[in-house]
C-alpha cells in the first residue's frame, strides 16, 4: 500500500530556474491572517486564476520531484496519472497554444533530470501485485 504524505512546506526544485516557492499563509482552522484578502473563487480574474492553477502545478511537480520514491505505477494504479501523463499534458498544453515542444524536453522539465537518468536512480521493478493492478485497472 502506498501512502502520499503531503507536508506543509514546499521545496524549491532545481528543475525551475525561475521557480519562486510559495509562501504558505495557511491560518490555522478557526482563525484568519490579517495578509490574506479574504474573496471567493468565482470573483477571481483570469489572470488570477491562470497564476493559482501555475502555482498548484508547479507544486505538485515540486512534490513529486520530493518524492522519488513514489512510482509511476502506484500513481497509475491510484489516481490513473503518473509524471509521464504530466509531461503529455504539458505538451499538449503547448501543442494547444502552437509550440512545438520536444516529448523529451518535457519530460525532462517534469523529471527534473533526463528521463532515462531517472529511470536508472529511481525506478524500481514494478510488482507483480502492482502489475495486476494495473492490467485490472487500465485494461
Amino acid at each position: 500500500m502506498l501512502t502520499l504524505v503531503i507536508e506543509d512546506r514546499v521545496a524549491t526544485p532545481s528543475i525551475k530556474p525561475n521557480y519562486k516557492e510559495p509562501t504558505l499563509n495557511t491560518p490555522k482552522q478557526g482563525s484568519e491572517s490579517s495578509d490574506l484578502q479574504s474573496s471567493d473563487l468565482k470573483s477571481l480574474d483570469d489572470q488570477t486564476v491562470l497564476e493559482l492553477e501555475a502555482a498548484a502545478f508547479r507544486r505538485l511537480v515540486s512534490h513529486l520531484d520530493q518524492n522519488k520514491d513514489v512510482q509511476n505505477i502506484d500513481l497509475m494504479n491510484l489516481a490513473s496519472f503518473c509524471r509521464n501523463c504530466l509531461s503529455k499534458w504539458y505538451k499538449a498544453a503547448a501543442e494547444d497554444k502552437g509550440i512545438a515542444l520536444e516529448y523529451e524536453e518535457v519530460r525532462e522539465r517534469i523529471y527534473g533530470i533526463p528521463f532515462a537518468d531517472w529511470k536508472k536512480q529511481h525506478q524500481t521493478e514494478a510488482t507483480p501485485e502492482q502489475q495486476k493492478a494495473f492490467n485490472e485497472k487500465h485494461a
